[in-house]
């Protein structure tokens, strides 16, 4: 998700005011770019939709404003938006079926399920659900906030320790084979665990958080990706707006705003982290670019299955989100700034501790009894 400076800042309008005849600054800006996750073609830069409803950064978007943003990300080249239950929750879901159902056939929505939430309510019943009947319940309520007959993309949220993969693998399967959903996704997997379901249902895309910041991926996830020809979806690719250059060591986080549990955004971590943030500027001067641009073409430049989703609620960040798109790192280029990365210290985690046990959780194993 990209946010500007302090929290406090109550989010811009979908639209800015400009005199009558005026063109608007972004009115030749379009994501040209496609790109593949297996065999579903998207933009190359995706939107990624959490904070619709300003529960994540505490921000205070207004509901007509984010059904014009996702209007106006489509208008410009944008076709995969990313949702989930749990956002809002419900809400983003409900936003992204009124802003785009007259264009369904134009874009492609990813959404997720995982959690124990109430599906009458959405209240949080406390950690994870990925229990079969659950899953094919939560589907059905996706299909009608989303006004629609399937799911183009459908992940499970967070790997539930206690449902083997194969049984939500085998449930997602069923639901293709209904035609209520077009492919199957996971989120932050176990790597045993994304072998094991894509044994049971080919998997088109993981979405890992993966940025400068977090190149977690790197390691395990992104090696069995390209073995297995899965596409690779990066959520928070501008690491929470720390790459963006809006943040300072004077930004005050609000208490309900994520970011305030975040290690990286602690002081004395935040302090030693805005050496990327610098590095970065540094390059976007060099590459007559903004800071966000530079990050996002990084990720675009490792691989031609990698899709960053970056967030925003402001029309602004969207369009220079989408700007990203039509500039090209070198080889050469890549190399030298890895070489300036690798000089880099991380300081702190990329999540809370609670949130990150969640990442990288390995499902249990069938047992053969039920096999």
């Amino acid at each position: 998700m990209q946010s500007a400076g302090a929290m406090t800042v109550v989010a811009m309008a979908g639209t800015l005011p400009r005199k009558a005849g005026a063109q608007a600054p972004w009115a030749g800006v379009h994501v040209d770019g496609r790109r593949q996750l297996g065999a579903l073609e998207v933009s190359s830069v995706g939107l990624g939709c959490q904070d619709m409803t300003g529960t994540f950064y505490a921000t205070a978007p207004r509901r007509s404003d984010m059904i014009q943003l996702a209007r106006t990300a489509h208008e410009h080249g944008v076709t995969l938006f990313d949702a989930a239950e749990a956002y809002g929750p419900f809400e983003v879901e409900r936003i992204l079926g009124e802003a785009l159902g007259s264009v369904r056939d134009e874009v492609v929505i990813s959404s997720k399920f995982g959690w124990n939430l109430d599906l009458k309510t959405g209240k949080s019943l406390g950690g994870l659900n990925s229990r079969p009947e659950h899953i094919r319940l939560a589907v059905e309520g996706m299909l009608k906030r989303l006004r629609t007959d399937r799911i183009d993309l459908l992940y499970q949220h967070r790997v539930d320790p206690a449902v083997p993969i194969e049984d939500v693998a085998g449930t997602v399967k069923d639901l293709i084979a209904e035609g209520k959903v077009l492919h199957f996704g996971l989120s932050e997997p176990g790597v045993k665990t994304l072998r094991r379901a894509h044994a049971v249902q080919p998997v088109t895309a993981v979405q890992n958080e993966y940025s400068m910041m977090a190149r977690d991926p790197e390691s395990e996830i992104l090696p069995v990706c390209e073995e297995l020809g899965i596409g690779f979806v990066c959520w928070s690719p501008l690491a929470m707006a720390l790459l963006t250059g809006d943040i300072s060591l004077h930004t005050h986080f609000a208490r309900n705003d994520f970011r305030s549990n975040v290690p990286w955004f602690a002081p004395d971590a935040l302090a030693g982290n805005l050496a990327m943030a610098g590095f970065v500027k540094d390059w976007a001067r060099r590459k007559d670019a903004s800071p966000a641009q530079i990050a996002l073409a990084w990720l675009m430049a490792r691989k031609p299955w990698i899709v960053p989703i970056p967030g925003t609620t402001k029309m602004p960040h969207l369009f220079d989100n989408m700007r990203a798109d039509a500039i090209q790192l070198t080889p050469d280029e890549v190399r030298e700034m890895d070489t300036g990365l690798a000089h880099i210290v991380i300081h702190g985690a990329r999540l809370p501790p609670g949130v990150l046990a969640l990442s990288g959780v390995e499902a249990p194993e069938k047992s053969p009894a039920s096999l």
